[in-house]
């Protein structure tokens, strides 16, 4: 059975939002130029040399260098020059793998977004004389909270995560930005001045090593008037039964 989805309306959707979009490329443009692995070492020695203060970015960047980039469910889109059933936005499966036509499965474990070009043309080169190959990794983010539109949207790596939030339609007018967290499951990874201040200066995604799944919630005041009234009613819930048992005396 075959490994990929191919065709449909989220295939071509997700080639044009890349094909309409050359300042996302592959290795430039958005927030930058993606991490390569020597990068994210040099990184990884400065945030080590930080102690505590540097733990989490380093813990980030560690899984990056171990596990690679990309998980099942992210999506890549391929072109192959002359190869047109090697043109298409493929699905990664669980491994990470791509399952491709004809060429069969190319493993990315370990693999980095700055590497995915070159780790496919070395796979095509078994089977293709000299490929010319383009390949741009797009990833799903959920942004929810005080935003307009809350919901997953796809963006490039080097796109600055500032921008995923104006895909998101902007904060609300009750939106507390300064409060806004990065989630990965149960563990917050980015929050409070930190986060500010990458989001201040452009940070993208591929810097601030997120990738698909990652959820940005955006705290809005409701969510404290909310928690106000339910304080409320908790405490005039206290307050009746104390008098009532008081009576009862």
């Amino acid at each position: 059975m075959s490994l990929i989805r191919r065709g449909g309306p989220l295939a071509a959707g997700l080639a044009l939002t890349l094909l309409t979009a050359p300042q996302l490329c592959a290795q430039s443009g958005g927030g930058g130029i993606l991490a390569t692995r020597d990068a994210l070492r040099e990184e990884l020695e400065r945030l080590d040399g930080q102690g505590n203060k540097g733990r989490a970015g380093a813990a980030l960047i560690r899984a990056r260098l171990e596990n690679g980039d990309f998980q099942a469910g992210d999506h890549v889109f391929i072109r192959v020059e002359g190869e047109p059933q090697l043109t298409d936005t493929f699905a990664v499966a669980a491994g990470p793998q791509l399952e491709l036509p004809q060429v069969g499965t190319v493993a990315l474990q370990g693999v980095l977004r700055s590497e995915l070009e070159g780790h496919l043309t070395s796979h095509l080169a078994r089977y293709l004389r000299e490929p010319v190959v383009e390949a741009r990794p797009l990833i799903r983010m959920l942004i929810e909270g005080g935003v307009v539109r809350p919901g997953y949207y796809g963006a490039a790596p080097q796109q600055p995560v500032v921008d995923v939030i104006a895909q998101a339609g902007g904060f609300t007018s009750a939106a507390i930005a300064r409060e806004m967290r990065i989630e990965r499951g149960s563990q917050v990874i980015w929050s409070g001045t930190s986060l500010s201040d990458a989001m201040g200066h452009g940070h993208s995604i591929d810097q601030l090593s997120l990738r698909a799944g990652d959820r940005l919630f955006v705290p809005s005041r409701r969510d404290g008037r909310g928690l106000t009234a339910l304080y409320l009613v908790v405490s005039i819930t206290t307050m009746i039964f104390t008098m009532t048992q008081l009576s009862h005396r």
